[in-house]
């Protein structure tokens, strides 16, 4: 045990060194890789690589059902802007009686899948697994670096689904780990994830995998090559992290179903591909009043849109409103709030 760690060690070492020295070395990056992850694989093993969890597990299982509504509930509120209601400090909005909506800027939260398609039904679940509080993070940080581009968000997001070690970030993807995530958080970016796998290692763990979770597989191990060589565009990244076509439908969980959040009040989404959702919540009355003036807060980067669809892609929501218009004045007064 203790040789192996001094051989990963000078692995890692060989690693930074030639990074830092690419444009001398050229393709010797993908040889120190390549014998990374060939003595990482020896110790894992197949069984053992197949059994480490994802980054994040959120699946339809995660949704409580109960208390849903179809998307004919009636609610004879208008909508109105929910980026209007009182921030909350830390991070989203304080909610008031009424029907509220914005297009927020999302994410996919799940490489080698379909993007959302017209007539999916998503619902709420909450953002769960291993980087849980890593993914957070990093969408309530983007919020504070309008300067990031969503792009470089999302890629960020797809390297950590994809299980990549920090080690092994290369480019742009590294410099937006940096700037939305403290030193901590960065170095548990480090614990229960892969090396670049050889080809051997992705042969035999494909023939063991069923067939929906090859793509996911797959599209996870080359996003960390591609992640690891620095060399990518970001349509190349999206190539491999969305798949091409539409996601078999699934009709008894309809579009514009509304989920009852745990929190009281309920919520839907409408995607528009994976970057944008627009979402509506719904705050009763009645809620409200028996809240006796304490506050309740939408905070949407505790939220994933997940698709009844297991083929489909879950979607991270965030604070964050796409082409907002400030000049519009709330007609509900959030009166009573403390």
């Amino acid at each position: 045990m203790k040789i192996i760690k001094k051989i990963l060690f000078i692995i890692l070492f060989q690693f930074a060194f030639v990074q830092a020295s690419q444009a001398q070395f050229g393709g010797l990056t993908d040889k120190v890789l390549e014998a990374g992850a060939s003595l990482a694989s020896k110790k894992l093993g197949v069984d053992k690589i197949l059994k480490q969890p994802a980054a994040i597990t959120t699946s339809f299982e995660d949704v409580n059902q109960e208390g849903s509504k179809m998307p004919d509930f009636s609610i004879a509120d208008k909508a109105q802007p929910l980026y209007l209601l009182p921030k909350a400090p830390d991070g989203g909005f304080v909610l008031c009686a009424g029907l509220y909506e914005m297009t927020n800027k999302s994410y996919c939260l799940h490489a080698g899948t379909f993007a959302p398609s017209q007539g999916d039904g998503y619902m709420f679940a909450p953002v769960l697994g291993p980087k849980e509080e890593i993914v957070t993070a990093i969408l309530k940080s983007a919020e504070k670096h309008p300067e990031i581009n969503q792009h470089d968000i999302q890629v960020l997001l797809w390297t950590i689904i994809a299980r990549t070690k920090f080690a092994d970030y290369n480019g742009t993807v590294k410099l937006t780990a940096i700037a939305l995530l403290t030193p901590l958080q960065l170095t548990q970016l480090e614990g229960g994830v892969l090396g670049v796998l050889p080809g051997n290692l992705m042969d035999k763990a494909m023939d063991k995998l069923p067939d929906n979770l090859k793509a996911i597989f797959e599209a996870e191990n080359k996003i960390r090559q591609m992640v690891s060589s620095g060399n990518y565009t970001y349509d190349e990244m999206e190539k491999y992290a969305i798949l091409a076509g539409i996601a078999p439908a699934r009709t008894d969980i309809p579009s514009g179903i509304w989920t009852l959040h745990p929190d009281g009040y309920y919520v839907r989404y409408f995607p528009s591909g994976y970057s944008k959702t627009r979402v509506q919540v719904y705050v009763p009355k009645e809620l409200i009043l028996s809240l006796n003036g304490t506050k309740i807060i939408y905070d949407a980067t505790n939220d994933i849109a997940c698709p009844a669809n297991v083929g489909s892609q879950r979607l991270a929501q965030t604070n964050e409103p796409l082409d907002p218009d400030y000049k519009i004045k709330l007609k509900t007064l959030c009166a009573g709030i403390k």
